[in-house]
């Protein structure tokens, strides 16, 4: 994208750097080479989020992404509405109930199918050679029901061992980015009640914020499974009768259990985000001491699960099965806490008829994450109960066990509806593109010279190429839908799981045959389903950790979802922005102090996102000498409308007052950019466009083959991106910048001299600079930050 295969590195490593051709390498030593010439800077930051193999394993991680979305999806109310710090906490609390979730899950697989259910199953364990030892034939000493339970509860705790140690590693890479410096005199002045949340020097610093929250998901997880023992130690205790030692014992670990999920939820309560300056202390010993703690709980709790009970064995599901109904109903409850507080921080938000959901956003999408998570928990559930039965439908009176919870096979019976629902707006959608598509193509002829003959193939085309990229702006139509009919069903399966104790089939059995065989065909393609979901999860991991293209490509399906720090959940997947955006403003801040330069910093798609939250982080004086351009942006279109505490209006409006100037070049054909929507005081324009595409509609002398309908792509192929870069040139000055006596620079500058950031090209999908991301008069160099697709 620098448009030489020679390159350097200017500063930086292995994992995001500054690069720049060869020959421009020492541009600042040679001024008169570059008169009139801007010297180009790439960005590249494709290893944060596509790097390794690793990255593949973030699938897994869907739930837990989503539900941190939640929490920047939140109202733009003013900061210190009372409501705000209740919706942060709401969502905190929602996404701790996600790692029980998917504890739960995994104790349902190790402990309650595994240990509990086939192992002491005679029929189930026959054939398992693997399992031999364990069964209750062979009177081995692993045969007791409690033995095998302490046994198999090693395989959860491993899965939150492999979580925790994915956050910490993720944690010292991505959140420890630290902030420039600021010059006395160049600090910011601007109170910090006046200034938006992105500009704050803490907001890209959330190293303690993730240590408390990764302690605490950590305590959850282990404690989830040492509940799950303690219920199979208190119903074997029950058995025995009388008030024994070990039933003793095993109250007095049941309140350790509850004081330690006590002191997590106070934590997590606790846990809210200082944004004003970077938080650098060190959590308190009791927070750190948390997961310690509920691992010397959980293994006293292992060895009284262990200890002889002469007598016990294992019969039907293991106990504490209704625990997924109580967390799926403890879910719902959020969800709709969530939605009324959103509901009083919209009213007190500014009017923006934009706004994505009226301000619901955040809730719709907690309640899709609170889904998602139980379709991976019951799809997983679900195929290993039916490898171990043989193929025999658990819970029927010919299985050999019973099977997960009746109600994962209620909440498998909705996924059917729930895409009827899904494939019909679909439809609706498809119909829209026509309709509007038919209007469009009367128009399309008249946007290019007369001269150019029409053809009705190549019009119909572009109108439905306009047509399908304005299908972004009704996204929040099919979350809405999605999120009401989960909401529904969701409720629905609950009701009956719980009334009936039965799955589906076998609860309708007395009902009409129209209805019983709807009910069989719903609970069998469901779990199917569910299933299918899980495996296709694991095939793109599995394809995804040996092809780096297919790894690119969940790199840029993960930059919306990553871009925000983890405030939520600290096993989501890392925010590549905590490392990327101190990146850029460090280059900027020590390039501009040591050269007293100017900078034109340039973003396509996702990497207009990162260069307008790098500006936000500059200081003034700083600030008044960057120039931004943006093209194929989604601040407002996505952004703008989805987190409009962040980027809507009076967040963007503030950015163009504070820098020198801003454009932004933008499509009808682009499904994914759009303009800015900025009316601003000064009379300064922002949007440029919408821009010509394809730039010739028809065959001539010129173009004599049929130009290709850019979209989201190529902004640089058009003369308008020419045009505005050397106007934003031509505002920054004529005069090439000197370096600064080395006594004089006390800003921490880089070592070395630099220009500018470049970003991504969707069409490679790798982060560097394009011919659009520089761009200063007489040799003043640009900067360039653009970034993958958000789409």
């Amino acid at each position: 994208m620098l448009g030489d295969p020679r390159v350097q590195l200017i500063t930086g490593d292995d994992t995001a750097a500054c690069y720049r051709r060869t020959d421009d390498a020492d541009a600042e030593r040679r001024p008169d080479d570059y008169r009139g010439e801007p010297v180009r800077e790439a960005y590249c930051w494709s290893n944060l989020t596509s790097g390794n193999g690793a990255r593949a394993l973030w699938l897994l991680l869907v739930p837990f992404m989503v539900a941190n979305l939640a929490h920047w999806m939140r109202p733009a109310a003013p900061s210190e509405h009372p409501a705000q710090r209740l919706y942060d906490l709401l969502v905190r609390i929602l996404a701790l109930t996600l790692t029980v979730l998917l504890a739960a899950a995994a104790c349902e697989v190790a402990l309650d199918l595994t240990a509990w259910q086939c192992a002491g199953t005679t029929v189930c364990a026959a054939g398992k050679s693997w399992m031999g030892f364990l069964s209750p034939d062979n009177s081995g000493w692993w045969s007791a029901p409690g033995r095998r339970l302490a046994l198999a509860s090693m395989v959860p705790l491993l899965v939150i061992g492999f979580l925790w140690w994915l956050s910490r590693r993720t944690w010292s890479a991505y959140e420890s980015a630290s902030p420039p410096p600021r010059r006395p005199g160049t600090s910011r002045d601007t109170p910090v009640a006046e200034r938006t949340a992105l500009s704050l020097d803490g907001f890209w610093y959330g190293r303690r914020l993730v240590a408390r929250l990764r302690a605490a998901h950590t305590t959850a997880g282990v404690l989830t499974i040492a509940a799950v023992l303690r219920a199979a130690g208190a119903q074997a205790d029950g058995q025995a009768g009388g008030d024994t030692a070990l039933a003793v014992t095993g109250r007095a670990l049941t309140a350790l259990v509850i004081l330690l999920a006590a002191a997590t939820v106070v934590v997590v309560w606790r846990t809210a985000r200082s944004e004003a300056v970077p938080d650098d202390e060190s959590d308190h010993l009791v927070v750190r001491a948390l997961p310690f703690a509920s691992l010397g709980a959980l293994a006293l709790i292992v060895v009284h699960t262990g200890w002889a009970r002469p007598g016990s064995h294992s019969h039907g599901a293991l106990p504490g099965a209704a625990a997924f109904g109580g967390i799926a109903v403890f879910q719902g409850l959020l969800v709709l806490a969530l939605a009324l507080t959103a509901w009083v921080l919209q009213r007190s938000a500014p009017e923006d008829a934009r706004t994505a959901l009226r301000g619901m956003g955040g809730p719709a999408v907690a309640l899709l994450a609170c889904a998602v998570g139980g379709v991976l928990s019951g799809g997983v559930a679900q195929r290993f109960a039916d490898w171990l039965d043989g193929g025999a439908t658990p819970g029927q009176d010919h299985a050999p066990i019973p099977g997960p919870p009746v109600l994962l096979s209620w909440q498998a019976s909705v996924i059917p509806v729930l895409l009827v629902v899904v494939a019909i707006v679909i439809v609706l959608a498809a119909v829209r593109v026509v309709v509007v598509g038919g209007r469009v193509a009367k128009d399309v002829p008249g946007l290019y010279d007369p001269r150019e003959h029409p053809d009705e193939r190549r019009t119909k085309r572009i109108a439905g190429t306009i047509a399908g990229a304005g299908l972004t702006d009704s996204a929040p139509v099919l979350v809405a839908a999605t999120a009401a009919v989960t909401l529904v069903l969701g409720a629905g399966a609950v009701a009956g799981a719980w009334l009936s104790d039965r799955a589906p089939g076998r609860a309708t059995e007395g009902a009409p045959p129209v209805v019983h065989a709807a009910a069989e065909t719903a609970e069998s393609l469901g779990s199917w389903l569910m299933s299918a979901g899980v495996i296709l999860l694991i095939t793109m991991g599995r394809r995804a950790y040996r092809d780096h293209s297919a790894r690119r490509t969940i790199g840029i399906l993960w930059d919306v979802g990553t871009f925000w720090p983890r405030a939520a959940h600290p096993f989501a997947p890392p925010c590549y922005a905590e490392r990327a955006v101190p990146d850029l403003t460090w280059r900027m801040a020590t390039w501009t102090e040591r050269f007293d330069g100017r900078l034109v910093l340039s973003g396509h798609s996702q990497g207009s996102v990162l260069a307008a939250a790098a500006v936000w982080q500059l200081d003034p004086v700083t600030r008044s000498r960057v120039a931004l351009l943006t093209y194929g942006s989604p601040l407002e279109r996505l952004y703008g409308r989805w987190f409009p505490a962040f980027f809507g209006p009076p967040a963007l409006t503030g950015l163009h007052r504070q820098m020198d100037d801003w454009r932004n070049l933008w499509r009808f054909t682009d499904p994914i950019g759009g303009p800015i929507r900025l009316t601003c005081d000064d009379g300064r324009r922002i949007d440029e466009g919408p821009l010509r595409d394809p730039l010739a509609f028809g065959r001539s002398l010129q173009n004599p083959l049929p130009a290709q309908i850019l979209g989201h792509g190529d902004y640089q192929a058009d003369p308008v991106f020419g045009r505005v870069r050397a106007e934003l040139i031509a505002r920054l000055g004529p005069d090439l910048p000197g370096q600064r006596p080395a006594d004089d620079c006390t800003g921490g500058g880089s070592a070395d001299a630099g220009t500018g950031r470049g970003g991504t090209d969707d069409r490679t999908g790798r982060h560097a600079a394009d011919d659009s991301t520089d761009g200063s008069a007489d040799g003043r160099p640009a900067q360039g930050s653009s970034g993958r697709s958000s789409g």
